[in-house]
């Protein structure tokens, strides 16, 4: 199994994403232990003074006026986690928590948090044992960190509270703990604190949110060459030299996929014989490649934000390398949620368009030839009439969804945290949102390439049957008599989620950008 090894200098968008999604394993490095026992010296040292340091010998947020003495900080650092692991709702996703919990172990490893050796090394044995703590879905503000979600990690450190087995099955984490040999850990000065101040969760989602993206984007690119294809559209719109004068990156390369998706089609630029010659097809088709190619521009700018925040250790207070403890607001998710948000409105406007090409292709007013909502018997069959229903349905709840979460802030812990980042929302949003356009593209699939087949007596291009082909190997059907449509589509789902678009092609045109 592969093992990812936690240092001091952040981590990767890969070694996140092979933590939460591939079960890799975790071990800390020499480098890691040594930075952690040099900060722990540190902690300990002011701990032993009477002068109070906020979290090592004070309460927290509000209430951190009050010194507090050495027999009650065993205790203060229990009850934060206890009183902290304050979630309601929903659990939230397996891989969500494993990323969740491995951001904590990364900035703890920094040496910049004051934790013990002995508590990093028990957060890796619980994710090396697959035991993932229950966190629910409301419960952070994104700012402080996401408080209520890291303390129900924390507390199944601690031996409390529920936390899912390798099994699947959720059961007392304590029991869970004693089946693996794992020892829960006491928590000493400032290592509640310390486990719970950061934006761990909002920033897991995020990389896996650009790794679903990544994977999106290029599909969007072969579905609208596909729709382009179906309706007989041109692609001299692609060309290499339009984009270059206007030189953003993101459209350049989307262009480049849909050229290189269209190469050798017998569809591209036919026209029907009792229709004029087009000089240009409609924006939807037209402009897919400047849609998409802001989105993957977007994302650029969110990986860069990602990278920053995966090589940052978020805490408060921090352990300095000089021997300070000072507060700070690192804990602030902003840089995240802005561009969670932003990813939002992306996704939103890439399924838009897509759903305008869908149902262009189904009205046969529009679609230049093809038969009324790709029926086999327009009248007696519906064809996919519904199918749009559904798709304008996902991106209608898309539009809502890219309603920023980060414009909005709620005031907490009695005025102390007077402005907050809502990152955490943000993130789960664009996690439906990322499911919604799954879909969205799953139907434009589905329509564009029953459409192509449909355009009998002209042959499409390579690429195109490639996906046609491994669609319907998949058990995706082509066209006919109406049918219980829903299979199909879910079966689309699925193989747009898996890859199977991009896997079709990429064979034929080599690798999309």
């Amino acid at each position: 199994m592969h093992t990812v090894v936690v240092g001091t200098s952040g981590t990767t968008v890969a070694d996140v994403i092979a933590v939460a999604r591939g079960n890799a394993r975790v071990e800390l490095s020499t480098e890691a232990l040594d930075a952690l026992a040099r900060a722990r010296e540190t902690v300990d040292a002011l701990a032993a003074k009477p002068e109070p340091v906020y979290g090592v010998s004070t309460g927290f947020g509000a209430l951190a006026t009050r010194h507090i003495g050495t027999e009650l900080r065993a205790q203060l650092q229990r009850n934060i986690v206890r009183s902290h692991a304050a979630g309601m709702g929903p659990r939230v996703e397996r891989e969500v928590v494993r990323a969740l919990m491995f951001l904590r172990l990364k900035t703890v490893a920094s040496g910049h948090t004051g934790v013990r050796p002995q508590v990093a090394q028990t957060m890796a044995d619980l994710l090396n044992a697959g035991i993932t703590p229950v966190v629910h879905e409301y419960g952070s503000l994104g700012c402080s960190g996401d408080l209520a979600p890291l303390s129900h990690c924390a507390l199944a450190l601690m031996g409390e509270g529920d936390a899912e087995g390798p099994d699947g099955t959720v059961r007392p984490a304590g029991e869970l703990l004693a089946e693996h040999g794992i020892a829960p850990v006491e928590l000493r000065e400032k290592e509640g604190l310390a486990l719970l101040n950061g934006t761990d969760g909002m920033l897991g989602m995020l990389v896996m949110a650009l790794a679903d993206l990544e994977k999106l984007y290029k599909t969007a690119d072969v579905t609208a060459a596909l729709s382009l294809e179906a309706l007989l559209g041109t692609d001299k719109v692609l060309r290499p030299e339009l984009h270059a004068i206007r030189p953003h990156p993101g459209q350049g390369d989307a262009a480049a996929n849909m050229l290189a998706v269209l190469e050798g089609s017998g569809l591209v630029g036919h026209f029907q014989a009792d229709e004029a010659p087009r000089v240009q097809d409609a924006y939807s088709v037209r402009c897919a490649p400047q849609v998409a190619g802001a989105g993957r521009d977007t994302m650029a700018h969110a990986r860069l934000v990602a990278e920053r925040e995966l090589a940052a250790a978020v805490d408060n207070p921090v352990v300095l390398p000089d021997g300070r403890v000072e507060s700070n607001g690192n804990f602030h998710g902003a840089p995240v949620a802005y561009v969670l948000d932003f990813l939002a409105v992306a996704a939103a406007d890439l399924a838009s368009i897509a759903e305008r090409r869908t149902d262009r292709l189904l009205d046969k007013n529009r679609s230049h030839g093809l038969p009324p909502f790709l029926a086999d018997d327009a009248g007696v069959d519906s064809g996919l009439m519904i199918a749009q229903y559904t798709q304008a349905a996902l991106v209608s709840e898309m539009k809502r969804l890219a309603v920023p979460a980060s414009a909005d802030s709620i005031p907490s812990s009695a005025m102390q945290e007077d402005h907050v980042s809502m990152g955490w929302s943000a993130a789960r949003k664009l996690r439906t949102a990322i499911g919604n356009l799954n879909r969205v593209l799953a139907v434009e699939l589905y329509a564009a390439t029953r459409a192509i087949e449909l355009r009998h007596g002209l042959t499409p291009a390579p690429a195109s049957r490639a996906v046609i082909e491994a669609l319907r190997a998949a058990g995706v059907r082509g066209p006919g008599p109406d049918r219980f449509l829903a299979p199909d589509l879910e079966a689309a789902d699925v193989f747009v989620r898996d890859g199977g678009v991009v896997a079709a092609v990429e064979p034929v045109t080599g690798p999309l950008a």
